[in-house]
């Protein structure tokens, strides 16, 4: 057996990436080992033998996971083991593979396929998830599963106006643009990332760019077909029988274009599944066992009427013209309890968003193989079963929900205040009420809502839109605020998000070999055109933040001590911390810098917190007045606790301003007395005095009986 390490190579933005076969995983039906600088990801593609039966779809499961040996990490946790649900980042990445993969399998392929992109080594500098997509596609390019590819991938971003493919991290951190762009050698695929309001003809470049760097990935793996390619296996599809088709047209082609313009929704879904069981028992009599392949000409001739319409008539299917969007509805403040809420309903999609306000122990802590971050703003997308009339179990959020909610994340992060300026940590959830196409649009304008309804201090607002395409030939219909069967029908779901000044997240999915710069650009302005309209429409209800936060919203006030005095605010074994707590009811979180925030239900208790915080840890000087309390009682005199952890003593004679003979005449061990500070001595021992505070009230009380004669 030959396991001579096959390996092809390549320069792609000053680093050599390296992809390598035949010594690895050999019994998978196509296995690569993806090199580019120390990053290494391993992907591995099965082809199951069986076939699914009555499936309409690419059996394909996608998984993508992270090995924390990787970065030379131990896992957390009693197994200390990857085990459990896979992460946030790791569900993202699965769908980045899926995404510009599935679309390239032939139709009627029926093979269950599993991919698996294992990541083995991580240098912290070079981001795996693109290895993954091309590894993906490398490792299926040279199997014996059906595959329209080969695709690449690269990130682009762009450092003080010059672009760079695959940055750095650091690079990364100061970069306008966050894009992974896949794509064949001839057209782009697939677009997924963010942007801090980029102008669109700035993403047009970064686009083109990015497609110009795939090409020589494309060209490797060409070359490790070339060196080690299976033979593909080829798809047989069943010949329709043209006496069904013909049987199923003179049936249903006059209702189905009456069925498919209706504008409603569910009507819609009502009257089709009624055509479509009036068809199969008209024909199921003459074709038994035919009811499979008469869906599928039923399916493919909605698809004939709908396309054609909007090709030749420019006519969509709730009556639309091409750029129109549906009527959009607003409602902010529609919960009484909560920090902020909003409705924001665009034709049958509606979203309810919540925001709610928390300290920074309420950041979200992320363990990846680059180590510990935390993350101070979340959005949270769910979408139950019964916005779309369905019944299904809940469980825990799907990757649908998990990728919905990050896209709508990034669109709304550039608007947020800074921590500095707004040191609140931020959550807003996203409740699909209805759908119909483009929910995590709605989304994107239901936060903004929720967050000005809120009082956050965003920078501006921003919202969102998907565009359609529909391409037959030379001719296309470009599709603003497309529904759900316009997606389903249509060759792309292209969402844009941003306002006036630029896009602030981009994701686009076709469903043909390509697209044009040209089909781009013209998407791009008629995306732009309609979220200034939506922005427009939500300026109306709500122009600016709201002046206040809740009354709901706790409070926060920031404070900065030096970092050798956050001991002494602490305490011993949190003794101080805790008292302070139990007193104002405050919550307090500590920062290694000396940076306090101080988060309560009230602003008085927050204040009542620094307050006691300042007295902690500021020094103490002569002549400075205490509320002291006493602590322990000697013959010559009485201890007293001027601010936590902090003594000094009251001598006899400074007790009183009479002669007294016993200090248990006077004060007893938890007493609580006004003294003054009247030495320092050199060994930083306090000496106190309640007798010089009594003389100095006894000369304003004098005072106030005996006030000066005008």
């Amino acid at each position: 057996m030959n396991t001579a390490c096959i390996a092809v190579s390549s320069n792609i933005g000053d680093r050599t990436i390296t992809i390598e076969t035949n010594h690895i995983a050999r019994q998978a039906s196509g296995a690569v080992w993806v090199r580019y600088g120390d990053t290494v990801v391993l992907v591995a593609v099965v082809q199951d033998e069986k076939t699914r039966e009555n499936v309409d779809f690419v059996p394909l499961m996608v998984d993508y996971q992270e090995m924390s040996y990787a970065a030379g990490r131990i896992p957390g946790g009693f197994f200390r083991r990857e085990i459990g649900r896979p992460s946030e980042k790791e569900v993202l990445t699965s769908r980045l593979i899926d995404r510009p993969i599935r679309p390239l399998f032939p139709k009627g392929y029926n093979h269950e396929v599993q991919i698996i992109a294992t990541v083995l080594s991580v240098d912290q500098e070079n981001e795996p998830d693109v290895l993954a997509i091309t590894g993906a596609s490398a490792a299926l390019h040279i199997s014996e599963i059906p595959f329209g590819g080969p695709v690449a991938a690269v990130r682009i971003g762009r450092v003080d106006g010059n672009f760079v493919i695959n940055p750095s991290s650091e690079q990364l951190s100061k970069s306008d643009i966050n894009l992974v762009v896949a794509g064949t050698k001839e057209a782009i695929v697939m677009v997924e990332g963010g942007a801090i309001f980029v102008p669109e003809e700035d993403l047009l470049e970064a686009l083109e760019i990015a497609h110009r760097a795939i090409q020589p990935i494309i060209e490797m793996q060409e070359e490790l077909r070339e060196k080690i390619g299976r033979p593909k296996k080829h798809i047989v599809l069943p010949e329709r029988r043209l006496e069904l088709v013909e049987a199923v047209k003179n049936i249903a082609m006059e209702s189905l274009r009456d069925v498919m313009t209706t504008a409603e929704k569910v009507l819609r879904k009502e009257r089709k599944k009624a055509l479509h069981e009036h068809v199969i028992s008209t024909l199921i009599e003459e074709y038994p066992d035919s009811q499979k392949e008469i869906e599928e000409i039923l399916y493919e001739l909605e698809r004939e009427i709908v396309r054609k319409m909007m090709i030749e008539e420019g006519r969509r299917i709730d009556g639309r013209g091409m750029s129109d969007i549906r009527p959009i509805e607003i409602a902010v403040g529609v919960l009484p309890r909560t920090h902020g809420s909003a409705i924001f309903r665009r034709g049958e999609t509606q979203v309810l968003a919540v925001t709610t306000l928390g300290s920074s122990s309420d950041e979200q802590k992320i363990e990846a193989l680059t180590g510990e971050t935390f993350k101070s703003f979340m959005l949270h997308y769910n979408f139950p079963p019964f916005c779309v009339g369905e019944v299904k179990p809940l469980r825990g959020p799907s990757r649908r929900e998990i990728g919905h909610g990050a896209l709508a994340e990034r669109a709304v992060q550039p608007i947020l205040p800074d921590s500095e300026s707004f040191p609140y940590t931020v959550r807003v959830v996203s409740e699909v009420l209805e759908s119909n196409g483009s929910s995590s649009m709605a989304t994107v304008c239901g936060a903004t809502l929720a967050l000005m309804d809120a009082g956050v201090p965003v920078k501006d607002m921003v919202a969102g839109i998907a565009m359609g395409l529909v391409k037959e030939g030379d001719r296309i219909a470009i599709l603003t605020d497309i529904i759900g069967d316009e997606d389903h029908l249509g060759d792309m779901d292209f969402k844009v998000t941003g306002n006036d000044k630029g896009v602030t997240a981009l994701q686009m999915d076709i469903k043909i070999s390509g697209i044009t710069r040209e089909i781009m650009r013209e998407a791009l302005e008629e995306a732009k055109r309609a979220r200034l309209k939506i922005l427009e429409k939500m300026r109306s209800v709500i122009s600016a933040p709201r002046p206040e936060l809740s009354p709901y919203a706790p409070r926060v006030i920031t404070t900065q001590i030096s970092p050798d005095k956050i001991r002494d605010v602490i305490g011993p074994g949190g003794k101080v911390i805790k008292q302070i707590l139990s007193e104002t009811g405050t919550k307090i979180d500590i920062e290694e810098n000396g940076r306090i925030l101080i988060m309560g239900p009230y602003l008085e208790a927050c204040q009542k917190a620094l307050e006691k915080i300042k007295l902690i840890t500021t020094e103490p000087e002569v002549g400075q007045i205490y509320v002291a309390k006493i602590t322990k009682i000697t013959d010559f005199g009485a201890f007293a606790e001027i601010r936590p952890n902090l003594e000094g003593l009251i001598h006899i004679s400074q007790l009183d301003t009479k002669r007294v003979k016993k200090v248990t005449d006077v004060v007893k061990e938890g007493d609580e007395v006004l003294v003054k500070v009247i030495e320092i001595d050199k060994d930083g021992r306090f000496k106190l005095s309640r007798k010089a505070v009594m003389e100095m009230q006894e000369i304003h009380h004098k005072r106030d009986r005996h006030p000066k004669k005008s």
